[in-house]
Parts: C-alpha cells; sequence; structure tokens
C-alpha cells in the first residue's frame, strides 16, 4: 500500500491560545480529518454540545454539491463565508445544519448577502493564521478581523477584532443553513444590543432521495452583543433595508436538493467608527426563543467574559479526556489518540435545554423524567453500533443511558419507529439494517443499565417481528428506505432479503439485520428472557441463506438471491447484460464488495469459517484479503478484493486472525494502518470519521482491545501503542502496560491478566465490566505460538454452539 503523505500544517502566525496550559485537551488538534472526507469540523464544541461553532467555507472549486465539505470546512479552503452556530462531526453526504452563519465584515453592506450566499460577503483566510484547540478556535481573516470562538453546552461566544479605518459590520445569515432553509425570521432589537430569531431546515441527504428533502427541525437562537448598534439593515432575496428591523424568508431546497441562489433572508449591526472589538454570546434551543434565552442566561449571563467561557470549555475537554491518562508513544501518537477520543467524545449530541425540555419526533414539546438528565440527538447507528456508542458506554455509562433512553424516546415519539439514522428531531432513514438494536444492546453490555431497558427490548422485538406499512414501502430507497427493516415482510417469510425487496442493498441488508437480531438476543439474554433469546439468536443464523458455497472455485460468499431461492446474475453495470457472480462486485452491497462483506458475522466467526471449508481455508483467504500476492499490506485503496479498513465494513476485520489462531497478524495488519493512515495531519483520518466511529476505532486499538462483538462486552486482544494507558471507570480502573512498547514492537510475546499469564487471544465481559490489569510483553518479532489453539480464540455464537 501506498502511504498517505501527510498535509503540512503551517505554524501558525498568531500568538498562541490561551486558558489551561496542561491537561490532555492540549494535545487535541481539531484540524486532523478536515482533509481526505474525513467531514469534521475544527470550530469549538465542549463534550457532548450541542452547539458547534466553527467555521463555514464557501465551496471548493468543481464540487457538484455546492459546500465546502459536509464539516462546513476543507482544510484545502480558502474563504469562509460564517461561523455557525451547528454541525455534526464526521458525516457524509453534504451534510446539513451549518445554521445561523455569523459573519463579520469590513465593508458597507450594499447588495444582498442571499444573491449568492455561499460566495458574497466573504473572506479569505491563511492557515498561518489559525489555530485550533479543544474548546477554542482563532482565525485571522484576511478582511483584518481576528476571530475568537468558544463554547458551552447550549451557548458560545465569539470576539472579534477589527482593523482600524474599517467599517464594523456583523452579518447574521439567518437562512443560510448548509443545505438551505424552508424558512427563516430574524428581528433586531437596538435597546437590548439583540439579534434573535429562528430558522426551519433539515434536508439531510436531500440531493440523493425526496424522502429527505424536507424540513424537520426549527433552531431558535439568541445572539447579545456587548455595545450599541450604530446601525441595522436586514435583507431578504435581493432587497436590502437599510435600518430594517425585521425579516422573513428561507432559501428553500431547490428542485433537486440543492438551495438556489437568490433566496434568504437575514440582518446585520454595525459599530460606531473606531471600535476596536466586539463580542458577542449566543444562545440556542429546538424548543423556543424562551428556551434559547434561558439556556443563554444560565451558562452565559449577561457580563460574562470571553476568557472565562473558553477557560470553561477548555477544563470540560479536559475532564473528559483524562478518562484515559497515557503514558509513552511519540508526541504524533499521542495528539492523534487524545484527537480520536475528542472525537469520539462529541456525538450523540445534548438536545435538551436546561430546563429538561426538548422537541420530540412528534413535534410536541417534551421533557426530560425520571432519572434521565438530558436528551441526545443526531444518530448515525449504522456507523456507531460498532464501537462508538459501547466506548462512549465504557466510559460515560450515565450518559451513555440517557443515549440509550433518548433512542427509546424517539421511537415512542415515532410510531414505534426506531429509525437508523437521525437528526435532531428528525428521522432521515439513511443507511441500512436496524443498528438501533445491536446499539441498545451494546450500550446496555459496556454497563449503561439507567434506562427502561425492558421497554426498549419490548419496542425493538415488535418492530422486528411486525412489518409496518414503511417496511414495505420502496420511498426512500436505496439510500434512504424509511421503514425501520425494510423488507421485513419477506425476512420472516423467506429468512433473508431477496432481489425486489425494499431495499438499500439485499445481501448487506441481510448481514446488518443478523447482527440486529443477535444483538436482540444478547440483550433478552442479560434480562433472563431465555425464549426470546433463543428466538433470535435462531434468527440471527440467517446469513447461512445468502452463503454460496459453490459461488466461485475459490470459495463461498454471501451473494444476492431471488425470492424464489434462485442465486441472482450481477448487475452491476447499467450498460453490460447482467453476468456470473464475481466477488469484486458491488452488487447487493453498501459501500463495500461480496469479498469485504464476507467477513461480516461478527458474532459466528467460527461459523463463518466452517461454512468456509474450516480455519485453514479462512486463514489462506484473509492472508489474500489483507497482503498483496507480492506480501505488500492491502488495506486500503487496493481494490474491491481487499480491505477497506476506511470504512465500516471492513473495520472489524483485522481482527479475525484472532479467532483463526494468528492473533499475531491482527497485531501486525492493526499498527500498520495506525501507522499509515491515522495522521496528525489534516488528511489524518481515513474517510468520513461519522460521528465518531472511526475516531473510537482508533481509541479502542491503540489500547491493545476491540470490541469485536457487537452487542456484547468481550474485548479481543490487540497490541497496545503505549507503554501505559489508565482507563478510569466507575465500575473499576483499567491498567494496560506494555513497558517495551514502541515503532516496530506490535507483537504480543506474551500476556498477564491480573498478574496470570493468559494465551487467550480475548477478554470475558467481565474484565471490561469490572476492570483489572493487562501487562504484555511486545516483540519486533511474532510470537506465532501464542493464543494459537482453537480453545484460545474468542467466543463465537451459535445455536447449541455457545
Amino acid at each position: 500500500m501506498r502511504p498517505l503523505r501527510p498535509l503540512v500544517l503551517a505554524s501558525a502566525l498568531l500568538p498562541a491560545l490561551a486558558g489551561a496550559a496542561s491537561g490532555p485537551a492540549t494535545l487535541v488538534n481539531p484540524l486532523i480529518g478536515t482533509a481526505n472526507g474525513g467531514d469534521v469540523f475544527p470550530g469549538a464544541v465542549v463534550p457532548f454540545g450541542m452547539l458547534q461553532f466553527s467555521p463555514e467555507e464557501s465551496p471548493l472549486p468543481g464540487r457538484k454539491v455546492p459546500i465546502a465539505s459536509a464539516g462546513g470546512y476543507e482544510h484545502r479552503g480558502d474563504t469562509i463565508r460564517g461561523f455557525s452556530l451547528t454541525n455534526v462531526e464526521g458525516w457524509g453526504c453534504a451534510g446539513a445544519s451549518g445554521d445561523v452563519p455569523i459573519m463579520p465584515v469590513t465593508e458597507a453592506i450594499v447588495g444582498s448577502p442571499s444573491k449568492d450566499f455561499r460566495h458574497s460577503y466573504t473572506s479569505t483566510f491563511s492557515h498561518a493564521n489559525e489555530q485550533a484547540r479543544a474548546g477554542h478556535y482563532r482565525v485571522g481573516l484576511d478582511n483584518g478581523v481576528t476571530v475568537d470562538l468558544t463554547a458551552a453546552l447550549h451557548s458560545g461566544a465569539a470576539r472579534f477584532a477589527f482593523p482600524a479605518g474599517k467599517p464594523v459590520n456583523v452579518l447574521v445569515r439567518a437562512s443560510d443553513s448548509e443545505m438551505g432553509s424552508e424558512n427563516a425570521t430574524v428581528q433586531v432589537d437596538g435597546a437590548h444590543h439583540r439579534i434573535s430569531g429562528e430558522v426551519t431546515s433539515g434536508n439531510f441527504c436531500g440531493y440523493i432521495n425526496e424522502a429527505d428533502r424536507r424540513s424537520y427541525y426549527t433552531l431558535h437562537y439568541v445572539i447579545e452583543f456587548d455595545q450599541p448598534f450604530a446601525s441595522t439593515g436586514t435583507w431578504k432575496d435581493g432587497t436590502v433595508t437599510q435600518g430594517g428591523s425585521h425579516s422573513e424568508g428561507g432559501t428553500g431546497y431547490g428542485e433537486k436538493g440543492i438551495p438556489d441562489i437568490g433566496k434568504g433572508s437575514g440582518a446585520w449591526a454595525g459599530f460606531a467608527a473606531g471600535t476596536k472589538e466586539v463580542n458577542l454570546r449566543v444562545g440556542i434551543s429546538y424548543v423556543s426563543a424562551a428556551n434559547a434565552q434561558a439556556n443563554l442566561d444560565a451558562e452565559a449571563p449577561k457580563g460574562t467574559g470571553f476568557d472565562a467561557l473558553r477557560d470553561k470549555a477548555v477544563a470540560a475537554w479536559n475532564r473528559q479526556l483524562s478518562h484515559i491518562d497515557i503514558e509513552g508513544g511519540t508526541p504524533d501518537q499521542r495528539t492523534v489518540f487524545y484527537t480520536a477520543l475528542y472525537h469520539a467524545s462529541m456525538t450523540p449530541n445534548v438536545f435538551s435545554d436546561v430546563n429538561g425540555e426538548y422537541m420530540g419526533f412528534d413535534d410536541k414539546v417534551h421533557r426530560v423524567a425520571g432519572t434521565q438528565k438530558a436528551q441526545y440527538a443526531n444518530f448515525s447507528g449504522w456507523d456507531v453500533y460498532r464501537s462508538q456508542l459501547p466506548l462512549v458506554a465504557w466510559l460515560e455509562p450515565k450518559i451513555a443511558s440517557d443515549i440509550a433512553q433518548s433512542l427509546y424516546n424517539q421511537a415512542q415519539q415515532n410510531h414505534g419507529v426506531w429509525d437508523r439514522w437521525t437528526h435532531k428531531n428528525g428521522a432521515t432513514h439513511v443507511m441500512n439494517g436496524d443498528p438501533s438494536a445491536p446499539s441498545i444492546a451494546g450500550i446496555h453490555a459496556f454497563g449503561a443499565r439507567d434506562f427502561d431497558v425492558k421497554g426498549a427490548l419490548d419496542s425493538l422485538v415488535h418492530a422486528a417481528d411486525h412489518p409496518t406499512a414503511l417496511d414495505t414501502s420502496h420511498d426512500g430507497c436505496e439510500v434512504e428506505c424509511v421503514g425501520q427493516r425494510p423488507g421485513l415482510d419477506q425476512w420472516l417469510k423467506l429468512h433473508y432479503i431477496p432481489v425486489g425487496a425494499p431495499s438499500w442493498s439485499p445481501a448487506a441488508d441481510t448481514l446488518e439485520l443478523v447482527t440486529a437480531e443477535f444483538g436482540l438476543s444478547a440483550l433478552a439474554d442479560r434480562l433472563g428472557d431465555k425464549t426470546t433469546s433463543k428466538r433470535f439468536l435462531e434468527r440471527a443464523q440467517y446469513w447461512r441463506n445468502l452463503f454460496d458455497p459453490k459461488a466461485t472455485p475459490e470459495g463461498g460468499y454471501i451473494r444476492n438471491r431471488n425470492a424464489d431461492g434462485s442465486w441472482a446474475l450481477v448487475k452491476d453495470d447499467d450498460n453490460k447484460p447482467p453476468h456470473a457472480f464475481t466477488p469484486s462486485t458491488e452488487d447487493g452491497f453498501v459501500e463495500g464488495s461480496a469479498a469485504q462483506y464476507v467477513w461480516m458475522v461478527p458474532f459466528n466467526v467460527h461459523g463463518l469459517f466452517e461454512a468456509m471449508g474450516g480455519a485453514d481455508k479462512a486463514r489462506k483467504r484473509l492472508d489474500a484479503f489483507f497482503y498483496q500476492p507480492d506480501g505488500t499490506f492491502a488495506v486500503t485503496n487496493s481494490g474491491p478484493l481487499h480491505a477497506e479498513l476506511n470504512n465500516e465494513p471492513s473495520i472489524g476485520s483485522p481482527w479475525l486472525y484472532n479467532f483463526a489462531g494468528q492473533p499475531w497478524k491482527t497485531q501486525e495488519l492493526v499498527r500498520r494502518v495506525q501507522d499509515t493512515i491515522w495522521l496528525n495531519a489534516p488528511n489524518g483520518i481515513p474517510g468520513n470519521d461519522d460521528l465518531g466511529e472511526m475516531s473510537s476505532w482508533y481509541v479502542f486499538s491503540a489500547l491493545g482491545i476491540y470490541p469485536s462483538i457487537p452487542g456484547r462486552a468481550e474485548l479481543i486482544v490487540g497490541s497496545p501503542l503505549f507503554t501505559k494507558a489508565t482507563v478510569h471507570r466507575e465500575g473499576g480502573d483499567v491498567t494496560i502496560l506494555a513497558p517495551n512498547a514502541g515503532q516496530g514492537r506490535p507483537y504480543v510475546n506474551a500476556l498477564k491478566v491480573d498478574g496470570k499469564s493468559s494465551d487467550r487471544a480475548w477478554l470475558p465481559e467481565s474484565f471490561a465490566l469490572k476492570g483489572g490489569k493487562l501487562e504484555f510483553d511486545l516483540s519486533d518479532k511474532p510470537n506465532t505460538q501464542w493464543a494459537s489453539k482453537p480453545k484460545d480464540a474468542p467466543p463465537s455464537f451459535d445455536i447449541g454452539k455457545h
């Protein structure tokens, strides 16, 4: 594999960011992942915060979708159009949110900013004049303004230092969310130095399908300035009103989900000539203007200074990141690690206000009750069930419990439907499978138990047993099928998703659904419901119905099947007739190929190996999957026959060698990935970070452990990067010692668990829940005997075999 060449970070010419001078927050580099499709945002946020104060750039030249990136910012960009109040970490499509960009400008407002809201009244900038830290973002714009941003849970603050001799104006682009808005209002209150309003938006992935070309949330905001306005104005579409105090109008979403230019509304405030600095505080709410004001007053009341808010934000990150202490490693490895933990600790986002109110999926106001402290939003289930939610549950059981309760609340408000990708208080249906089941099971398995788990299980089981009209609908398919379990009626009848059923891709949907069934089985088992557990464990084995042992002369594969039981021909080229199966095909699969998906039976790896003809054949196939014929690594960008460890379908596959009696190959492969595609550079995340899922993979793997079985808490053993790591948990600390860890030494020569030698390539659930000590003896040479016997392999779960 050809290693990525790091993008060099320019030395900042601005003064060093102030605030806390020590602690893990100082090691975070929020610019990691702002290139290479990482789609993260570099602006200010606190852990799981509702508000994300971050730059919105003008689109890069030549992009089909007219945004810089889904995160609002791309490191190759050089033009900023505002600093928005909302974003989502590392998501795909064309993003959304990016609400209410605020832009300091040093020119008079003459033409309408909505004439072309992505390019008008912008400013270029240089990365040499930019610094990003956990809780604080600063940039010097080429228009002469220096911008500082910070955040609290529901609020934020900005400091704009203006150049002498230029107009001092601040635009509030009320309608200019990343993917447009249905409507927006803005009011200017000169008597109280305040601009407030609301924007109604949505349209996540709306350019792909009309199913999401719609609004589903309204954001209310209040912005308070620290000094009087010398002038004001508003605009709507092409009309500018000097001295105006109210405007209303959205951009719309365009005929194809891309907002047209020329529409929108906003306001601005001008300040007296000679003004050197303008400070503002902003509060937001998805419930009401009154709640936005209450959130602001509670977290950043009038008179609160920027520096005080910034220091609180940095302190919040130091507390969050201190869940894991590390020693050793290189400076870059420590930065990449803490940045990954930072990215994995942003979502889901707090969605309820300081008074406990939140807007539900039924568009009614609800209030958190019982032991739930906060409602959470923004859930990319297909991604985060794999390791991000287990990590949050492991480190923050109370937050994870509230996340689980939030998902159940959403389903109750959404007619019992657990949507697989929720944004704010809207269901977007993006991706495939039923990820809520392994998500809830994984949260519970890793120790987060303070939620209505019995109610959640009953709801998920009912949804798995009773097809709805949405489940039988093709609306939104492929990418955004509207049902919780598209094709469920045929799943219950045929025990697989056939070609022609509502789905994104039948074979991939089948593999995702068996993982969901296993999650329900595991959760029911924990609650003592053995009958339900057994029934869904049997359903989890339906993957065998799409495994064709004669798919190729080299061995069997998961592949598409027709409803009549016949194997489907491949249709992967509209210009060519259907043809015989080939492992390189993506027909039937989601963001991957048949060769990549065949390994995705994480709960019954031994059953999969048996279907392949035994462990020897499985090992040979793994070797061909991860290595080129000449022995070089093939872990990303190596074609459809090889692993793509920059995306979710492949990220669990390196750990399969532990099941195959060759854990040293897992150690070797994972270290290769860590060393080559995770970098302290803007392109240092391999593709979409997907709400911290990819970053959580790095956190676990750097500790030398991985939650390979969705819905359970066994940990697969890898190889730690650091000489010492301590994971601080309520149930008991985990201490990981590897005194000879270092470059070129990924191989486990021996392992002690709580002082006793262990030849097992995995840790039981009790270790994750109660804590303990791991002592690794690492080497630069593989120990091919350690954990190589069948009895040393991690467990698999099959009917009558676990």
